[in-house]
Order: structure tokens, then C-alpha cells, then sequence
């Protein structure tokens, strides 16, 4: 079984970025050290529009899934969603290489 994977894109308003990068630090850095099937959860900048980020994260499956949405940072993130500027942009995947964390 392949782990799942996301890829989200997200457009920030320009008063908000302060407020956003706060938020997406906590739920990020909340992610990685407190749920033991999220294996991945990096947050990137686009090199040619400092208001515009990705996020690519990998979960060891759907009920990992499932309790990084009910964990308490992720809630932080979510109070945060008025910084956005549009619609989040969200593609999931399933993972080939490297395999499962076994």
C-alpha cells in the first residue's frame, strides 16, 4: 500500500503573510513532531512570487490523514485561512519511490 501524498498551493494576501507563516510553522512543525504517521510536511516559497507556497506532505495512510485534520496545530492553521488570497489548490498522490516507511 502506497503512503498518501499531497501537494497544496496556496496564494497569500500581503498583510496576512506575517499571521500565515506563523500559522503554517506551528501546524507544520506540530505535524512532524507530534503525529508519528505524518512522515513528511515541508513548506516551500515560489522562487518568483514570495506570496505564493507549497506544501507537500506525506501521511502513512488515511487514518493518519484523518488525525493530522483533528490535531490541535492543524486548527491553528485553519484559524488562519482568512490570510489566503483564493482558493486552496490541493492535488493528492499516492507514492511510488521511495517506498512505505515500513
Amino acid at each position: 500500500m502506497s503512503n498518501i501524498a499531497i501537494w497544496v498551493k496556496v496564494k497569500v494576501k500581503p498583510d496576512g503573510r506575517e499571521r500565515f507563516l506563523h500559522a503554517i510553522e506551528v501546524d507544520c512543525l506540530g505535524s512532524e513532531g507530534d503525529e508519528p504517521g505524518c512522515y513528511r510536511f515541508n513548506v516551500l516559497q515560489d522562487a518568483s512570487d514570495d506570496l505564493t507556497y507549497y506544501f507537500y506532505e506525506v501521511y502513512e495512510n488515511e487514518a493518519a490523514l484523518d488525525a493530522h485534520r483533528a490535531a490541535p496545530h492543524y486548527a491553528v492553521w485553519s484559524a488562519a485561512a482568512d490570510t489566503l488570497d483564493g482558493e486552496i489548490e490541493i492535488t493528492r498522490t499516492s507514492t511510488v519511490l521511495p517506498g512505505d516507511h515500513d
